[in-house]
């Protein structure tokens, strides 16, 4: 990946493994947005980015380069995953289609929470709830960071029961005391086995979520999450064979292995924007 810092922005020259509509529409993260001259922006932890495009590259402009070096996860070569993927006929007309997807490395805190509000939920109702949970955030001029999990905590529950989150609200309660205690620092040094199920012991978290965790927020591109939109994948274009969420996701994982994280977001965004029952 090719890519440079210049005067504190970062160019991304490739844009066939970068794209900003791709990377923030594909369902991994909710803070993000088009500002009027029709630029991306997105917010993470405490940070801001706006990606502009230019003739030869993006221009990515923020107030910490290197974290969105890292978001953007533009140390990692993806036309060496793609080439690797696109062995699987089926998926590589999708990899075509959302070529300039990236898996991000978000803030952990706020995927926990941001996954947590996904469950039964769309995204444009997730967003909302997101956000209003950033009014606690520190104020960062223009926008507000994503509040700690020990601010959070400080908060009685008619705050949650506030946000429009339903039944969720009382997960992100429990989730924020629980979080106000831990080092995810040292958790993320622990295998992928035991992060899932140290997730699965946060009251609201099923496998589901701790898959979107464990990929988005934790970086581990081996988990294939399988919601809805999955579901109608595997029968759209894999298999016809009855199987339960837990059984497709094996499915995926032994066929797309190492890179199943980055299969699922090809695959999530193509039937999303392609299926007859989003039309």
């Amino acid at each position: 990946m090719i890519y440079s810092i210049e005067n504190n922005n970062i160019r991304v020259y490739d844009k066939t493994q970068f794209n900003p509509k791709h990377i923030l529409e594909c369902g991994q993260v909710f803070r993000y947005g088009i500002n009027d001259d029709g630029n991306y922006f997105v917010y993470s932890n405490k940070y801001k980015a706006t990606i502009l495009e230019k003739p030869e590259y993006y221009e990515i402009i923020s107030n910490n380069t290197d974290y969105f070096v890292n978001y953007f996860d533009l140390k990692t070569d993806y036309n060496l995953i793609k080439n690797k993927l696109k062995t699987n006929k089926v998926l590589s007309p999708m990899i075509d289609y959302g070529y300039g997807i990236r898996i991000l490395n978000a803030d952990t805190e706020e995927m926990i929470y941001s996954f947590i509000l996904s469950q039964n939920n769309n995204i444009k109702r997730i967003q909302k709830i997101v956000e209003k949970m950033c009014e606690i955030g520190e104020n960062m001029g223009d926008y507000k960071a994503f509040p700690t999990s020990k601010n959070l905590s400080k908060l009685p529950f008619e705050f949650y029961k506030n946000l429009g989150a339903g039944y969720r609200d009382k997960f992100l309660k429990s989730t924020a005391d629980f979080l106000s205690l831990q080092n995810l620092e040292d958790v993320k040094k622990l295998s992928t086995d035991e992060i899932l199920s140290y997730l699965l012991k946060i009251n609201g978290i099923g496998p589901k979520v701790a898959s979107c965790v464990l990929l988005f927020g934790f970086g581990r591109k081996e988990k294939f999450p399988v919601d809805t939109w999955l579901e109608q994948v595997y029968y759209n274009h894999f298999s016809k064979e009855k199987r339960t969420r837990d059984e497709m996701q094996k499915y995926f994982e032994n066929e797309f292995g190492e890179y199943s994280g980055v299969a699922q977001q090809y695959l999530f965004y193509y039937e999303r924007n392609n299926s007859t029952n989003n039309k």
